[in-house]
């Protein structure tokens, strides 16, 4: 039997995935702009609400992994609807369910783009929530960083420091941003 996503262990992901660090690909406006017109004419705009391009390959001024994560706002009641999770299936994605931590409400997350042998493939991260989940705020941290170049080259070499300490820790690169994020969220509320 074929392995999929969902079989993967974290060890596979840091192994399979590692993380690498790229120089902005101004093409990545023109990746995700494509792949929100082919969820929309999949899905529809009565169930999405609103699609946005966020995560590091969105800000023009620095380095990041090369995939592109995607914001996607649904009303609550669609939120683990199976034939919206089928709908994504059948464009390519493996859906996972993120549990609730600290505060952020569980929700619908997707991947696509990641290929157990190893061959390369433009790789999509959706994340799919209300507007009240807390998630949402990625999208003011973009737009800050995005505006604010010191602060974006402060992030870029947080991201090169954690990226080669735990190049085979995905887990851990990712918590590493946190307070980083947290920070820039506090600054963003002061503002």
């Amino acid at each position: 039997m074929k392995r999929t996503l969902n079989d993967l262990t974290k060890k596979d992901w840091n192994t399979l995935f590692p993380i690498a660090l790229v120089d902005h690909n101004p093409e990545w406006k023109n990746i995700f702009e494509n792949e929100k017109k082919r969820i929309l004419d999949k899905v529809g705009n009565e169930k999405i609400l609103r699609m946005e391009h966020f995560g590091s390959s969105s800000i023009p001024s620095i380095k990041s992994k090369p995939y592109i994560d995607i914001m996607i706002e649904i009303p609550k009641a669609y939120l683990f609807d199976e034939n919206l999770i089928e709908e994504f299936t059948q464009l390519g994605y493996a859906h996972f369910k993120v549990p609730a931590r600290e505060d952020i409400e569980e929700y619908s997350s997707f991947g696509k783009g990641y290929n157990l042998d190893g061959k390369k493939e433009q790789i999509f991260h959706i994340h799919l929530c209300p507007k009240e989940n807390v998630m949402w705020k990625q999208i003011d941290f973009r737009d800050y960083l995005n505006t604010n170049k010191k602060r974006a080259k402060e992030y870029e070499n947080l991201k090169l420091e954690l990226a080669s300490k735990f190049k085979n820790d995905r887990g851990s690169y990712v918590l590493g941003k946190t307070d980083f994020i947290k920070e820039t969220l506090e600054l963003i509320g002061n503002n």
